[in-house]
């Protein structure tokens, strides 16, 4: 029996049928029937010559048309999703977007969905996130091919050598390139504890609006919003803005500036640690040596009206101060000490002759572990054909023929597999294992088998 719907069910199924299946769209054609309510709800009608379908633009989605007047007989093109109002069980088109024909579309589809995530707050200053000041390791998700991640490879190692950098090749453009970028960034987010990635550069070099539309994708936007990972956008030239831009912590207007931006300069860290020792030494000599005056003037004091053991306990409590602030200021240059130890140590670590003796020997490895193999893949070849060999002869023809059995032909060289297949009178040739035997068909009928006798009678 059929499965019997309420009008508002099978309403409802028309309505989910007619989302999934469209989505969202533009469509063009001419205003007619306008009107607005007094709810800030604008209603009207989309026509050409041969057809015609209601639309609704609701009041949150018009307040952003700017300045967009409505009247019958404007040619339009319309963005939105294909419903049905289940009320009157109709089909509608609900508007998010309204444009005057000839707008661009991608232009148009780009400041439909900024307008959107502005409303959302994916904009908004108070969640972005503040970049590290001094990062350890960084991701680049970018194109490997690209010119812009060899710039950035550059100036991250001139800048800040000591930096651990996360190569994440993403494809930047066609079909498919956002959502492959925004599962790269939640992959990272995902293994934050296992990379201990500090801060990630998304981004590519220049190119068209269509070029960059990839980054202008809700998909990739929201990844990005959602990231606790700080993000630095770095999409095209300086001139070229994306959601993407919008959406980030930080934005750059270059992949160059990009890597300036999140990496440390090392001779400006170089320069300010001398600076602070300098600052320190100068501090603690004036210190003792304004302990020492100070000293002075309490000695010239206590003899004309202190007693000598206030004198004495005095000197003693300037030289513990004397020697706090010498112990305070060898612990301090042991400190800084200790850090450029660890920065050489780490610059010479990554040094390129200690990457390449790495490869090197990773290359070594691989080269014998593939030869091994390649060997065991060739003998075990060698076995299996040896074998097929063994069985081609032991199952082959030529076998058959010499255990006594035989191979009958006709004329045409057909192998008579029954008796029905010849006629009295027919020519026929007989293979046996040392010749074969030409002979004339005089009857033919089912076949009479002897029994063989069994093994002991």
């Amino acid at each position: 029996m059929s499965l019997i719907l309420s009008v508002t069910e099978l309403t409802r199924r028309i309505r989910d049928l007619l989302e999934g299946r469209l989505g969202e769209l533009w469509v063009e054609g001419e205003i007619s029937n306008y009107r607005k309510q007094s709810s800030g709800h604008h209603y009207f009608t989309l026509k050409d010559d041969r057809a015609q379908i209601p639309c609704v633009l609701f009041a949150r989605a018009y307040s952003a048309q700017a300045g967009l007047t409505f009247s019958d007989g404007l040619r339009v093109q319309v963005y939105g999703r294909v419903s049905v109002y289940e009320a009157r069980g109709q089909y509608q088109l609900i508007a998010e977007l309204v444009q005057p024909k000839g707008l661009g579309a991608l232009q148009a589809k780009f400041e439909a969905l900024k307008r959107k995530l502005q409303t959302e707050g994916l904009f908004a200053e108070t969640a972005k996130r503040k970049l590290p000041r001094y990062p350890q390791r960084i991701a680049l998700v970018s194109s490997p091919s690209g010119a812009a991640i060899q710039d950035m490879l550059n100036i991250l190692g001139r800048r800040s050598p000591w930096l651990r950098i996360l190569i994440c090749p993403v494809r930047v453009q066609g079909d498919g390139a956002a959502e492959e970028i925004a599962a790269t960034i939640d992959y990272l987010n995902r293994s934050r504890a296992r990379y201990a990635i500090d801060a990630m550069i998304v981004g590519r070099g220049g190119g068209s609006l269509e070029d960059l539309w990839e980054f202008n994708e809700e998909v990739l936007a929201r990844a990005i919003f959602r990231s606790e990972i700080p993000i630095v956008s770095a999409v095209g030239h300086e001139i070229d803005y994306s959601i993407a831009d919008l959406v980030a912590d930080v934005r750059a207007p270059t992949p160059s500036a990009a890597a300036e931006l999140i990496s440390p300069d090392q001779e400006f860290l170089n320069k300010t640690v001398d600076r602070f020792e300098n600052v320190l030494r100068r501090l603690v000599t004036q210190q003792l040596e304004f302990n020492r005056l100070r000293l002075q003037r309490l000695a010239a004091a206590a003899s004309l009206t202190a007693p000598r053991r206030l004198i004495s306990e005095r000197q003693q409590h300037v030289d513990q101060l004397e020697g706090k602030l010498n112990q305070a200021r060898t612990w301090f240059l042991q400190q800084r000490r200790d850090q450029i130890r660890r920065l050489s140590a780490i610059l010479l670590a990554y040094h390129p002759r200690e990457v390449l003796r790495a490869r090197r020997a990773t290359l070594v490895t691989c080269s014998n572990r593939f030869q091994h193999v390649g060997k065991q893949q060739l003998e075990h070849c060698r076995l299996r054909l040896q074998s097929l060999r063994k069985s081609l002869v032991l199952l082959g023809p030529r076998q058959t023929l010499e255990r006594g059995y035989s191979i009958t032909q006709r004329a045409g060289g057909e192998i008579v597999h029954q008796a029905e297949d010849v006629v009295p009178g027919e020519q026929i040739m007989t293979l046996l294992a040392d010749g074969q035997i030409t002979s004339t068909v005089e009857k033919t009928g089912p076949s009479r088998l002897t029994e063989l006798p069994e093994s002991g009678e």
